[in-house]
């Protein structure tokens, strides 16, 4: 009995071993790691957080559309920001991306005024969670959200 405990014991770690690698592998197109090539379409992105001014938290959220072309560049065609109750709206921001194999990457806007971003890629593409980097016009940023996918 206790060797066929063992047995059930041991099945078990390897069937969790063997099912973490292959959702590790979900994240890589068709079995390829990610690239520049594994963002592409039209993605919504929401992100909430704080931008730090003179050591004062003023509450930060934004929604955008945003196109990815899967050779690096991208749109956001639309995008509506609150900045401590502010509302501001812009269309037509341009911006570079990278995506390693990894799946980790970075994104930039064009305009030197406007935030940074690391991304993380997840379910091959479909989705992608960014964290602002550096400071911007509107002081340090605490930031973070999620970008889905919704068309091709």
């Amino acid at each position: 009995m206790k060797q066929y405990i063992r047995t059930c014991v041991v099945a078990a770690a390897i069937a969790l071993a063997v099912s973490g690698v292959a959702r590790a592998n979900d994240d890589e197109e068709d079995g390829k790691p990610c690239s520049n090539a594994t963002l592409h379409g039209l993605y919504v992105f929401s992100a909430s957080g704080f931008n730090i001014v003179a050591g004062v938290a003023q509450p930060k959220a934004l929604v955008e559309l945003i196109r990815f072309d899967g050779d690096g560049i991208l749109t956001a065609p639309k995008v509506t920001v609150s900045i401590n109750g502010t509302i501001v709206r812009s269309s037509g921001t341009l911006a570079t991306y990278t995506v390693g194999p990894d799946c980790t990457g970075t994104l930039k806007f064009i305009d030197a005024l406007a935030p940074a971003y690391d991304l993380f890629v997840v379910f091959k593409g479909s989705e992608i969670h960014l964290i602002q980097t550096g400071q911007n016009f509107n002081g340090l940023p605490v930031i973070q959200g999620r970008a889905e996918r919704v068309s091709r």
